[in-house]
């Protein structure tokens, strides 16, 4: 069913509704109307990793460790897996009338807001700092959870829109005061394609202000979204975002006005309970009958597209429950924690030997949190680190463990002292041949406002640092001086310069999925070479002395295209066990062709990625930007020729007034695995090649 015919078949519908009828399922719990044979319907759902908070669902890696696959074809067909799971669930379930939170089919994903200052919180739901990066990745993402049929195979839902990104604590009172510039440059290009190119069924609204108008109900943004860009879906605020219209902005003075403003505005459909006030403005001439209608239509259309209406039926009415956590589905999770991964250092040591005595040390080495990030499904079983180390050497090593200190606090048990895990990490490591410390985060130090599991409050971090018991153990592990590679988890930018310097190996697992334990012990004992690619500058802690205020969102000395200073490691990067090299280049204004060569004996995935600088423009970004990218995978001794698009935003600028304009006519191009600068030349011992292009 096309959208004109769905529209049509849902304003019939519609018209048969009373006022009051239609003005509750502007709600997202949806209640049926049973003389119209309308079941019940409930619009939330999650999807940002696999499904999520609706019981047993395949988990993939976090967003951010998605975003460092760089990897199109594969975020397609994750996407098209957490659909399969998703009508698999919806089949069952509504089958038995269970038609309750988490078990519909609109899926609020995924989030596509620009990670611009690395304290955000919620920055790893998203892939990572770059427009290009996350506008593609995003778009893939939606084709496969949508389909690319006329029927949806599930709705998604581009959010946060718009600028959102921090802080936190401050999300329901804050107005982000965004340039024109940077909106046209940063904080829009991706939500702009994911409409126009991907389709994206649904956009949800922010908590925050932006440039003085509540997201929710902004006029700036709605134009934009419905007129410039031809958006036909509905809208969704965020969680209780217009209760904030007159709690926390001021911009109302109750309930109903919150929600007449909201819907006159454009906001269809209502996360909250906002939208329980609509008769009472209407009763108060505060919208129109009209207003109910067209935002009822809207939802009823893509109720419609989603073929669940109307004793209408698709081939995805036929995907049975077995699809749920299936082995095709568990073999592409551990693919994407794979690809994922990030080498940030090897002295050598990588690929470690399955022999001998390994230590495995450290908070998240055995932590099931430290492999789900937030926004996650429930797996039927869990492989940690440790776990996945123990299995890959089961009757070849001995393996010793300690926690060696607790995540955060300064003690394990309670009524021990400070530092009560440390004389064990330090038998461990006294006894062992090589080490593997495993520190990091997981969604207690970072995510989101309000997440029960937060031990800091609003989820933002105050510092790049890992918490101090954790540099504790790691200063006191490397002063025993074994072989040791840090195995780092996390979804954010953290200043592990100490063991930049002094340990042997650092590989950055970000929060692999539930079975990710498995993936980073392939990967250290070499099964496959790791080609992650960092989706983030990881700065050094000192750098956000130098960078603007956290609630200031001026991309000045912010993410690699600004920042002025040199990173711990920069946006683009990661090693391999591989010596892959590209030994041509030719392009044109369309796409770049490079030749790249495996001269291993085993095979490799590697990113080609395109950085363009326009030559002589004053308002081009500081740096060469990414345009392009392609994950490619090689066998040993394969030599390929790789074509790679070139983003036609590329020969564009914007001007301080916010105009995209044609670019100076004079452009170089370079092509390599990371990029065109001084530090990531240094790290791989691999120049980019590059091309005037006019």
């Amino acid at each position: 069913m096309n959208r004109k015919d769905a529209e049509k078949k849902a304003r019939a519908l519609v018209g048969k509704m009373t006022l009051r009828e239609k003005a509750s399922q502007l709600r997202f719990d949806s209640p049926a109307i049973e003389r119209l044979g309308i079941p019940a319907y409930n619009w939330w759902n999650e999807a940002l990793h696999g499904v999520a908070r609706g019981g047993t669902a395949t988990s993939f890696p976090q967003a951010i460790g998605l975003a460092a696959t760089f990897d199109e074809a594969l975020l397609e067909k994750l996407g098209d897996a957490a659909a399969t799971e998703g009508r698999a669930k919806y089949n069952q379930f509504s089958a038995r009338g269970d038609h309750d939170i988490y078990h519909g089919l609109s899926f609020w994903s995924p989030n596509i807001n620009i990670f611009r200052d690395p304290r955000w919180g919620r920055g790893h739901e998203t892939y990572g700092e770059d427009p290009c990066l996350t506008s593609r990745l995003g778009q893939a993402y939606v084709h496969g959870l949508q389909g690319r049929g006329e029927v949806l195979k599930t709705a998604a839902c581009a959010k946060h829109f718009a600028v959102h990104s921090g802080p936190e604590a401050l999300r329901h009172q804050f107005n982000a005061v965004a340039t024109p510039k940077d909106m046209e440059e940063t904080y829009l290009p991706a939500f702009e394609d994911l409409v126009r190119l991907a389709h994206v069924e649904s956009v949800m609204g922010a908590y925050n202000r932006t440039n003085g108008e509540p997201c929710c109900a902004s006029p700036t943004l709605m134009k934009k979204l419905r007129g410039d860009w031809g958006f036909e879906g509905h809208f969704v605020s965020d969680c209780w975002a217009i209760r904030d219209f007159h709690e926390g902005h001021r911009v109302t003075k109750n309930a109903a006005e919150s929600a007449a403003l909201a819907l006159k505005t454009g906001c269809d459909l209502n996360c909250g309970n906002s939208y329980q006030c609509l008769m009472s403005a209407y009763e108060q001439d505060l919208i129109t009958e009209e207003d109910i209608t067209e935002a009822a239509v809207r939802l009823f259309t893509t109720r419609y597209l989603l073929g669940i209406l109307d004793g209408e039926s698709s081939e995805y009415d036929r995907i049975p429950y077995s699809a749920v956590e299936c082995d095709e589905h568990l073999r592409l999770s551990h693919q994407a924690a794979l690809e994922s991964c990030v080498l940030l250092k090897n002295t050598g040591l990588l690929p470690l030997r399955a022999e001998g005595v390994i230590g495995v040390i450290g908070p998240n080495a055995n932590s099931r949190g430290a492999l789900i990030g937030n926004y996650y499904g429930t797996s039927s079983r869990y492989v940690s680190v440790l776990e996945g180390i123990q299995d890959r050497v089961e009757g070849k090593a001995r393996v010793l463990y300690s926690e060696g200190c607790h995540l955060f606090l300064d003690r394990v048990e309670p009524l021990a002292q400070s530092g009560d895990r440390l004389a064990e990490a330090v038998a461990v490591a006294e006894n062992s041949d090589v080490v593997v410390l495993v520190l990091g985060y997981d969604e207690r130090l970072e995510g989101e406002e309000r997440d029960e599991g937060n031990a800091v409050g609003s989820g933002d971090k105050d510092d790049l640092l890992l918490p101090e018991s954790q540099r504790i153990l790691m200063d006191t592990v490397l002063r025993v001086g074994k072989p040791t590679v840090l195995v780092l988890t996390g979804g954010s930018a953290i200043d592990v310069s100490q063991a930049q310097e002094q340990a042997d190996a650092v590989l950055l697992a970000w929060y692999p999925g539930a079975r990710g334990g498995k993936a980073v012990a392939e990967l250290l004992f070499g099964d496959v070479s790791p080609c992650g690619k960092l989706p983030v500058t990881f700065y050094r802690n000192d750098a956000l002395g130098e960078m603007p205020a956290f609630t200031d969102y001026a991309m000045t000395n912010r993410t690699y295209r600004y920042y002025t200073g040199t990173p711990l490691y920069p946006f683009g990067y990661g090693l391999s066990y591989a010596d892959i090299a590209m030994t041509s280049l030719s392009a044109d204004r369309s796409a770049a062709e490079v030749t790249v060569e495996n001269r291993s004996a085993f095979p490799a995935g590697e990113v080609v990625q395109l950085y363009i600088k326009d030559r002589r423009s004053p308002d081009a970004p500081l740096h060469p930007l990414l345009c392009g990218f392609s994950h490619v995978s090689l066998e040993a001794g394969e030599r390929r020729r790789v074509r790679v698009p070139i983003d036609p935003r590329a020969f564009t600028v914007v001007s301080a007034e916010g105009t995209r304009m044609p670019g100076s006519g004079e452009w170089t191009l370079y092509a390599g695995f990371g990029q065109p600068d001084a530090l990531t030349e240094k790290l791989t011992g691999k120049p980019c090649l590059s091309a005037v292009l006019r």
